[in-house]
């Protein structure tokens, strides 16, 4: 009984990975979407209402951990990650737009952070903000990917099927995979900000 169970979970694996393998282009067109977004926000000054937004946005979410524990932050960024990659899963079902926006939100408030980060700290200061992103950056770009395909399910012939199919498979990828990276990456970047401060 227990070798099948085993078995049973290795199967399941093996089929998320096959379904993020059938997303591979939306995948693609995520991580695109985010780093044009992200070398506008870099090399492209934004205009003072945008960065006003912005720099408020960034000090409430520095107010919310300022004085946590190590494990308080990583409790944080784990359930804001959790949060925001079902979200994008589960809202792609419009079409997948909602998808569309975060992945190029998300990498223009990256570049604009890591601008106003080069122009106080330098270059070299980028290899410090590059572990924060190892895994929680493709957890949330495999989570995009999964809104949009479930957004296509309005193409095919028998909707309700597709959408009820795209679904499911995409909660599996997102149980087996994306959240066990997004556990990784908290730990990580609750540690390294932790020590940071």
């Amino acid at each position: 009984m227990e070798n099948k169970k085993r078995f049973c979970l290795k199967e399941k694996y093996l089929e998320s990975w096959n379904y993020i393998k059938e997303c591979k282009n939306f995948i693609l067109v995520v991580v695109g979407l985010f780093f044009v977004f992200s070398l506008i926000g870099f090399f492209i000054p934004a205009s003072a209402e945008v960065e006003n937004q912005i720099l408020e946005f960034l000090k409430e979410l520095l107010e919310k951990t300022q004085g946590m524990s190590a494990f308080g932050l990583m409790k944080f960024i784990f359930f804001n990650n959790f949060q925001a990659s079902l979200t994008g899963i589960l809202f792609g079902v419009l079409l997948g737009i909602f998808p569309v926006i975060v992945a190029s939100l998300n990498g223009y408030i990256l570049g604009f952070v890591a601008s106003k980060t080069v122009s106080i700290n330098g270059i070299f200061s980028l290899w410090r903000i590059l572990p924060h992103g190892i895994f929680e950056l493709p957890a949330v770009f495999i989570s995009l990917a999964m809104g949009i395909k479930l957004g296509t399910f309005i193409f095919a012939k028998k909707k309700l099927e597709a959408c009820r199919d795209f679904f499911w498979k995409s909660i599996k990828v997102f149980l087996l995979i994306v959240v066990p990276l997004l556990f990784i990456a908290g730990v990580i970047e609750g540690l390294l900000i932790a020590f940071a401060s």
